[in-house]
Formats: structure tokens, sequence, C-alpha cells
């Protein structure tokens, strides 16, 4: 059994910053990549950021050049790190793992990132 836990959410004001941790703890054979995805009132899933296991990281359009992500490998945690905040970062973020050699997908509880004045 796998398990992903997530913190670092909450409320911040618009231009703050905000730091998310994800680590994956249980039967993990190997991770392939980790990432972040969120879902916003009345919107669907979206990709945030991604990282493999080769490092190669990928961003949505809308975060580039706020949101950083990163790897701690050896605890198996993913790091979303949250600059310049707007009030559309709004949404629950999801920590997403690829594991294994069968690329099995889990998924995190969520956490809630609200950015309001």
């Amino acid at each position: 059994q796998v398990q992903l836990v997530e913190s670092g959410g909450g409320l911040v004001q618009p231009g703050g910053s905000l730091r998310l941790s994800c680590a994956a703890s249980g039967s993990i054979f190997s991770i392939n990549a980790m990432g972040w995805y969120r879902q916003a009132p009345g919107k669907q899933l979206e990709l945030v950021a991604a990282i493999t296991s080769g490092g190669n990281i990928n961003y949505a359009d809308s975060v580039k050049g706020r949101f950083t992500i990163s790897r701690d490998n050896a605890k198996n945690t993913v790091y979303l790190q949250m600059n310049s905040l707007k009030p559309e970062d709004t949404a629950v973020y999801y920590c997403n793992a690829d594991l294994g050699p069968s690329s099995d997908d889990y998924w995190g509880q969520g956490t809630q990132v609200t950015v309001s004045s």
C-alpha cells in the first residue's frame, strides 16, 4: 500500500508565497514521476507541475516563473514552492505519483490553497 501525505496549504494574500510538500510512503519500488495538480471550483483538474525521475520538469503556462517543483529522492518527497500567488491560484492542490514498472497512479487527499485579501 502506498500513501501520499500532503501539507502546506492555507490562506495567503495576493503576492504571497506558500510551499506544499508531499511525502510518499509504503511499498514503493520506484518513483517514475511526481507532480501537483489542482482543481478550482467549477473547473477541471489541471496539471500544475511535474518532475520525472530523470529530472525533467513540466509546468503549466499559468505558473511558469512563479512556481518551482523539486524533489528529495532520499525522502520520497516532492515540493511545490509557490511565489507571487494570485487569486486565480485558489484551488485544491493534489499530489500525484507514478510508481513502479507498471506506472501505477496514486493521489494525495488534497490540500486547499486560498489566495485572497
